[in-house]
């Protein structure tokens, strides 16, 4: 009999609440900072830096990241305490599924980062780019942004197999995907090909759509990012095509793929490509000094990533609810 069938919860033991500190702890960091931006303090802001520029605009966007970050706190107390249980399912599926596909990226792109600079050492900037932050501020706030991913990780799979685990057993297919859930996610994966090929085409150095600014930029940080978002475009294709069209190993019973790692891959690849196509979309679509025809591709490329991702993101929710059911 589950805790919630039984109508209560059990005590948390060391190692739940041990990720739940360090959830929580990683934020500090990151909200810290962007209250002090806010507040016009310059900690780890050098002279010259871009986010000095349209104050009115980094401090409402600082805003946003505050309430972003500070959700993750919310989000570590609901998953391990007796309340969270009975919170509707999309108030924290949804939630989940962001934070999933905004910090999966920094958790993979960022290590790449950092294993590139230790091979070719220390690297000048380019000579015709703008500080933006101290170096040592990158380190503290991606590295929270990597104890966030691996804690609230840990503890949204522990979560989610005692109050939904019943709906990845058996296999794929079962039951059957209507049409209308293998339309949209048919339609997510063929607008998914453009930010994927775009992004591979970037990360192999092609200049094609780039804005000016951001050709005289690149550096080998900037190859890894769009490598790593290639990837995850096609890690979200391939795992909700996995999930929603029957997939058989062989033939007789318990021949069916589990849906266990398509759902995970169609779960992280679709909130990439949904989320940070979202955010890329709306920072390159706000007006400012680069070229605007240049960048035209980009922008696209950004708004067509966004669109796929929710549309493979409602093919793995409607394929969550016919096993429900």
């Amino acid at each position: 009999m589950t805790a919630t069938a039984a109508g209560t919860a059990p005590s948390l033991g060391r190692g739940v609440r041990a990720l739940r500190a360090v959830a929580i702890a990683s934020c500090l960091p990151y909200i810290t900072f962007k209250i002090l931006w806010i507040a016009g303090d310059r900690t780890g802001v050098p002279d010259g830096s871009t986010l000095l520029d349209h104050r009115a605009r980094m401090a409402v966007a600082n805003g946003v990241s505050v309430v972003l970050d500070a959700t993750v706190v919310v989000l570590a107390l609901l998953l391990t305490q007796p309340w969270g249980r009975r919170v509707p399912a999309w108030l924290l599926v949804l939630p989940m599924w962001v934070a999933a596909g905004l910090l999966a990226p920094i958790m993979t792109g960022y290590p790449l980062q950092l294993a590139a600079s230790v091979v070719e050492g220390s690297r000048p900037a380019p000579s015709n780019s703008e500080p933006f932050l101290d170096a040592w501020v990158f380190g503290v706030v991606y590295g929270g942004f990597i104890l966030q991913g691996l804690t609230l990780g840990a503890l949204f799979v522990r979560y989610a197999r005692r109050r939904w685990g019943h709906l990845w057993r058996g296999a794929v297919g079962d039951p059957p995907a209507t049409t209308a859930i293998r339309a949209a996610v048919t339609a997510g994966s063929l607008l998914a090909l453009l930010p994927a090929v775009m992004h591979l085409l970037w990360a192999a150095g092609a200049t094609t759509g780039l804005s000016a600014d951001r050709v005289e930029s690149r550096s080998t940080d900037f190859y890894l990012v769009e490598g790593v978002n290639g990837l995850f475009a096609v890690v979200a294709v391939v795992g909700t095509l996995l999930l929603v069209f029957q997939f058989r190993r062989g033939a007789g019973p318990g021949s069916g793929l589990s849906p266990r790692w398509p759902l995970a891959t169609a779960w992280v690849g679709s909130g990439t490509l949904g989320c940070w196509g979202g955010f890329l979309f709306l920072v390159t679509a706000l007006p400012g000094e680069q070229d605007q025809r240049a960048a035209g591709l980009m922008v696209l490329t950004y708004a067509v990533s966004m669109v796929a991702g929710l549309l493979l993101f409602s093919g793995v929710v409607s394929v969550l609810r016919r096993r429900a059911a």
